[in-house]
């Protein structure tokens, strides 16, 4: 199964010698400070989920609101988003796939279609797959063979559905981002 590519090695900054580019070599690696880490994390967790600056600031915003740790319901939120569910139950290769999916109004939560990929999913919706093309079937049903899903999905492969069982919490989310720092990049 094809991965994203920002977290293969070769996308690693660890990989190189030198910063790209052609000064690289003069200038070396340089230190970040406090507000510069804080940006390449948020920058990193963009990355990862493929969304757009005012998402994240809305995302920071309802965490804030909520009751409880502001980093692991930011981090929740994130998990919950409708594509990230399909993503995460193995029924497309990438963000962008699963994306691409809910927008073309493939996928159904609770029996309605769904055309919104930001849509955030809650504990007891069921997510199922209501396309037509039998090709785009055998497609998912081959990905989703190949995939072990979080415990917090409960993802039945020869239906093609998710229930989602509970909300994430950080000991299950496999992420290499720190999530502190991109809530004290937005508390400033």
């Amino acid at each position: 199964m094809a991965a994203d590519r920002s977290l293969s090695r070769k996308f690693a900054k660890s990989q190189r010698k030198q910063p790209p580019g052609a000064h690289g070599h003069t200038m070396g690696f340089r230190k970040y400070t406090g507000y510069g880490l804080q940006l390449r994390e948020k920058q990193k967790a963009r990355v990862l989920y493929h969304i757009s600056e005012s998402q994240m600031r809305r995302y920071y915003d309802m965490a804030s609101r909520r009751a409880g740790s502001a980093s692991e319901n930011f981090l929740q939120i994130l998990e919950s988003r409708l594509d990230n569910v399909i993503y995460r139950a193995g029924f497309a290769d990438s963000h962008p796939q699963a994306r691409q999916f809910v927008a073309h109004r493939q996928f159904a939560v609770n029996g309605r279609k769904v055309g919104v990929p930001s849509r955030l999913v809650k504990p007891g919706d069921t997510i199922d797959f209501v396309s037509k093309s039998s090709h785009l079937k055998d497609v998912i049903s081959s990905l989703a063979k190949e995939h072990k899903s979080p415990d917090w999905l409960k993802v039945d492969k020869s239906k093609l559905q998710i229930t989602v069982n509970s909300l994430p919490v950080r000991s299950e989310i496999d992420l290499p981002v720190d999530e502190t720092l991109i809530i004290e990049f937005y508390s400033r």
